[in-house]
């Protein structure tokens, strides 16, 4: 991807833009510490809040799904991804969405596949048969759903894998909000030697394409 398409990606990913730059700033923030550790250490506050920001504003995209169908896991007729050649290919289901199998150390799910979440979000009863841990953060996370303000969880994923594609030590957050449904955002797309759609039709392209049965 050249500079100008990046540039377009980015304004278009505005959740994962914000990560960026508090990330930048805060790396800014260290270094300044060295030299005034006041201006240092008032940079680096930023830039953690500009994380923190985006984490929120990314629970609360989430939790859109709470209210409508568009999160409603298909009962039938949902195409299958295909593995050819390394790459991994996902047809667009007659929702519009892009759906995929998945399984998270080992255990199998659906999965929504979604360009403006900036991380992954996995269901509390998927959280609890893969045996996911809770990763600490030094602030409570609260989400509102249907049913009220609940707290969230931030978790990591020892493994995530589907067609060629394996992702490992992926963090994620379990949303009370989404029910049995799961997503994966941009924090896994992100690793991906690349990705795009033709026609409708989503490739994922790997790094290191793993065989589909291993």
């Amino acid at each position: 991807m050249d500079f100008p398409g990046l540039i377009q990606f980015l304004t278009q990913q505005p959740l994962l833009t914000l990560a960026f730059v508090s990330i930048f700033v805060t790396a800014v923030g260290g270094v300044l510490r060295g030299a005034s550790p006041v201006l240092g250490g008032f940079v680096r506050g930023v830039g953690n809040l500009g994380l923190v920001a985006a984490l929120l504003l990314t629970i609360a995209q989430v939790t859109r799904f709470t209210s409508g169908n568009d999160l409603a896991l298909p009962q039938i007729g949902m195409p299958e991804q295909s593995v050819q050649g390394g790459e991994t290919r996902v047809a667009m289901d007659r929702d519009g969405h892009f759906w995929l199998r998945a399984t998270i150390n080992g255990v199998p799910s659906r999965f929504l596949i979604d360009t403006g979440a900036t991380l992954t979000a996995i269901s509390p009863a998927l959280a609890e048969a893969a045996q996911l841990k809770e990763k600490p953060f030094p602030q409570a996370i609260m989400m509102r759903t249907a049913n009220g303000t609940v707290q969230a969880q931030l978790t990591s994923i020892d493994e995530l894998r589907f067609g060629s594609v394996v992702a490992r030590d992926l963090d994620a957050v379990v949303a009370p909000g989404l029910g049995d449904a799961n997503v994966i955002g941009m924090n896994l797309l992100s690793r991906l030697a690349s990705w795009r759609v033709e026609g409708r039709t989503l490739i994922l392209v790997p790094h290191h394409p793993q065989d589909e049965n291993s």
